[in-house]
């Protein structure tokens, strides 16, 4: 990454944006942290939160939340730090959940990322690519999670869309 401080993944499910994001921090001297977004509601997301734990191993350092993720940038941020936040979409779902401000949390993201000090990988899903949602609910959320990207692309460095594991550079360039 170099001189880029903050780096937007996008791609689709399963897409290999989260391994793509986790090299990338990897890649990069400092203290590996992992911030997730997701809660283990059920079944199917305990094991894939496994799965995800078990890739990484133990070089990283590990905070959940769900909810307050400004927060959790700002006081994880430091020179050294290089950090990966997955994803902006189970996010933005969590906030949804609980009935949160969206502009105002999305413009208290865009706010703890202009000030960051070490580097940051934020992975999201792209889902404005597929079919018209059927109901409002899900129509609100494609509408609010594209509002979303285009606020964090519009103050990453770079930008990559992954699509069968490869990388598209949208913005900013890989090292």
């Amino acid at each position: 990454m170099g001189k880029f401080l903050s780096t937007l993944v996008l791609g689709g499910a399963a897409s290999g944006k989260s391994t793509f994001a986790e090299n990338l921090v990897l890649g990069q001297p400092g203290r590996p942290i992992y911030i997730a977004t997701a809660e283990a509601l059920d079944a199917e997301m305990t094991d894939k939160i496994a799965i995800h734990k078990a890739r990484r191993g133990a070089v990283w350092t590990n905070i959940e939340e769900p909810i307050d993720l400004a927060g959790a940038i700002s006081r994880a941020d430091a020179p050294d730090a290089v950090l990966l936040v997955d994803c902006l979409t189970i996010w933005l779902n969590n906030l949804m959940a609980d009935h949160r401000d969206i502009a105002s949390e999305i413009a208290d993201l865009v706010d703890a990322l202009d000030s960051l000090q070490g580097q940051v990988v934020m992975v999201a899903n792209e889902v404005g690519l597929g079919i018209v949602p059927d109901n409002p609910l899900s129509r609100s959320f494609r509408n609010l999670h594209g509002t979303l990207n285009q606020a964090v692309s519009g103050v990453a460095d770079r930008v990559v869309f992954v699509a069968a594991g490869l990388p598209l550079i949208l913005k900013g360039e890989l090292d």
